[in-house]
């Protein structure tokens, strides 16, 4: 367990989707306002969308891996995606049902087929897992970050001072 992931259970029991949890906790690293987070990646809440395809925590997590280790040279392109699948094999291993799929990890055969949210109670929460999966895959990510630290940014020089 980490702070990341404290901070991202707390973010679902405030209100916000799975994939807003998962990538708020990093938003300083990734150098992002709470605002610009939330707005960038609320569409991929509830599997993208409410969809219920890919887990919305995972993919807010992968985003974040983007932000910071991804690559902009084609020919790292597999490289990263091996980084992709590793973070992906971590996450299924964690989440006690070993998917991806937000409808498997809810346990629902297909979709709902509404964009509409449900509302947030205490039963929500009691039959939702997602509190816990944007816990693990903040942790996973933050895991991912201590094993592979960034270089340290350094400050610009300083203009000397004019006489």
């Amino acid at each position: 367990m980490s702070i990341y992931g404290d901070r991202a259970e707390q973010a679902f029991y405030s209100g916000c989707n799975c994939s807003q949890s998962a990538v708020l906790p990093f938003a300083e690293e990734i150098g992002m306002t709470r605002e610009q987070v939330l707005k960038l990646v609320g569409g991929l809440g509830g599997g993208v969308g409410r969809m219920r395809e890919v887990c919305g925590a995972f993919t807010g997590v992968t985003l974040v891996l983007g932000a910071l280790y991804g690559f902009t040279d084609p020919k790292d392109k597999s490289a990263f995606y091996a980084e992709v699948q590793a973070l992906a094999r971590e996450f299924c291993a964690r989440n006690g049902k070993g998917t991806l799929i937000c409808r498997e990890l809810l346990g629902l055969e297909k979709a709902e087929g509404t964009p509409v949210a449900e509302e947030r109670t205490a039963e929500y929460y009691q039959k939702r897992p997602c509190p816990m999966l944007v816990r693990v895959a903040a942790d996973v990510m933050a895991e991912y970050m201590a094993a592979h630290p960034l270089p340290q940014a350094v400050p610009p020089a300083q203009e000397p001072a004019a006489r």
